[in-house]
């Protein structure tokens, strides 16, 4: 199912697949999904949901997975991929692609007023608090902090926001 408010913004352009699972994708008030984003319910059984103000630029890439939880005016730099999913490995004897996906983390949950730069990845666990700036590059599977300003790798944090 997929839902789309209707002041929201989504590019010809952006492929949104809906979901064979019965998984929901929906985009709140005022939201804007530029050309090139990919959203794909894929690896689990998650939903998608966008909040109001939002802002998500050319060429993200959203696995539904486990589920993403994005608040409102939150602002999604270029090329940044969302995949709260990850494949199972530990057996030799098959295929990774034939053992399914390892238990759930909790999804990826991105509260209100979050800043996130370009070519970030955000992993099945992510939470970014309000209020954090995610720098560019980065890549998170845990917990950041409430207004904080983290920068790339190795993710560290170099201030508060005032």
């Amino acid at each position: 199912m997929i839902e789309i408010a209707p002041t929201a913004q989504v590019s010809p352009l952006a492929d949104l697949e809906d979901s064979v699972r019965g998984s929901a994708i929906v985009i709140g008030a005022h939201s804007s999904i530029d050309s090139f984003v990919k959203i794909k319910p894929a690896g689990g059984s998650g939903d998608l949901i966008i909040g109001e103000y939002v802002n998500i630029n050319s060429g993200c890439v959203l696995y539904t997975g486990n589920g993403i939880q994005i608040g409102n005016h939150v602002a999604i730099a270029a090329n940044c991929t969302f995949a709260p999913v990850n494949h199972a490995y530990s057996d030799r004897n098959q295929l990774i692609r034939q053992q399914g996906f390892l238990p759930s983390k909790g999804g990826v949950l991105i509260e209100d007023d979050v800043w996130i730069g370009a070519n970030c990845v955000l992993l099945d666990g992510a939470i970014l608090r309000r209020g954090c700036v995610l720098g560019a590059g980065s890549i998170v599977r845990g917990e950041l902090n409430a207004y904080t300003v983290y920068a790339g790798a190795p993710l560290r944090p170099i201030g508060k926001r005032t």
